[in-house]
């Protein structure tokens, strides 16, 4: 039984990842570049000449790719999302009134 047939899958329960990108910001880059499709197609319609339209995609994208792998190695797979959530968590609870600590007899 030492040479089995069978392959084990190790990578059960893990989060996708491709060419170094983590979980959701496949997504985050993928709808990026179709904005920038968007983009050069309307300034394309507009009348600018194609060079210019590929420079300013061009260095668009440039900036975008930079920015979602940085995002996706600072926070990883779960981290923005908790970076997010720890802005809205307040710093102090105040209560103005000792109400609810009275004890009725």
């Amino acid at each position: 039984m030492a040479n089995s047939v069978y392959q084990i899958n190790n990578g059960i329960n893990q989060s996708i990842e491709f060419k170094g990108l983590k979980a959701q910001y496949i997504w985050y880059l993928g709808g990026g570049v179709i904005v920038l499709l968007f983009l050069f197609s309307a300034l394309y319609i507009i009348g600018l000449p194609s060079l210019v339209c590929v420079g300013v995609v061009g260095g668009s994208g440039t900036i975008l790719v930079v920015k979602v792998y940085k995002m996706s190695r600072k926070y990883g797979e779960h981290g923005m999302m908790k970076a997010l959530a720890k802005r809205q968590v307040p710093e102090a609870i105040r209560i103005h009134s000792r109400q609810i600590f009275k004890m009725e007899k």
